[in-house]
């Protein structure tokens, strides 16, 4: 019983600490995203600039790559 405690204890440490990485990553992606975005809108006549597609994919498969990134940082060296 005590060794299952164990496992779900460091399971549940790293969904926690993921979440507040995260989040605090999220947020501050969208406040640089709002900052330059504004600055934009202030010399474009107030309405910022849609994001091309092809930025938003370009984004997503690097975040993809850091997802799988992270994911290896689990294996053992050995592993890799």
């Amino acid at each position: 019983m005590s060794q299952l405690q164990n496992d779900d204890n460091w399971k549940r440490q790293s969904y926690i600490v993921g979440v507040g990485m995260g989040t605090l990553f999220g947020a501050l992606a969208a406040y640089l995203f709002n900052r330059a975005a504004e600055e934009d809108a202030e010399r474009n006549g107030g309405k910022p600039e849609k994001i091309p597609t092809g930025q938003l994919v370009a984004l997503l498969l690097a975040g993809l790559g850091v997802a799988r990134q992270v994911s290896e940082l689990g294996k053992s060296p050995k592993k890799r």
